[in-house]
């Protein structure tokens, strides 16, 4: 079993940053790939980015590449995600996932476990 609970969310003015923080309990955290989705009013969820379990692989989607960065601190079974030049279409309730296999990371349905989500909210 793995609990997920993600921090960091609020309200930013469009090209601010914020840092999303999920922290994953139970003594499998590296075994696992962590996958970050967003989901806007009234739009499916959709995938953000996810990092691999070692933290060498990462990938993003197309609409956050170069402004979005996932990391990960093993240490401390904390997964981040980095955004900066943040835009009104970023809005959204932000989710961190954890996944067991890399085929399928874009995919929600393929993840086993989530948390509750944090609230971005970007003002124009």
């Amino acid at each position: 079993q793995v609990q997920l609970v993600e921090s960091g969310g609020g309200l930013v003015q469009a090209g601010g940053s914020l840092r999303l923080s999920c922290v994953a309990s139970g003594r499998t955290f590296t075994s696992r790939h962590m996958g970050w989705f967003r989901q806007a009013p009234g739009k499916e969820r959709e995938f953000v980015a996810a990092i691999s379990g070692s933290g060498g692989y990462t990938y993003y989607a197309d609409s956050v590449k170069g402004r979005f960065t996932v990391s990960r601190d093993n240490t401390k079974n904390t997964v981040y995600l980095q955004m900066i030049s943040l835009e009104p279409e970023d809005t959204a309730v932000y989710y961190c996932a954890a996944i067991r296999l890399w085929d399928g990371i874009t995919w929600s349905s393929r993840y086993n476990y989530w948390g509750q989500g944090t609230q971005v909210t970007v003002s124009s």
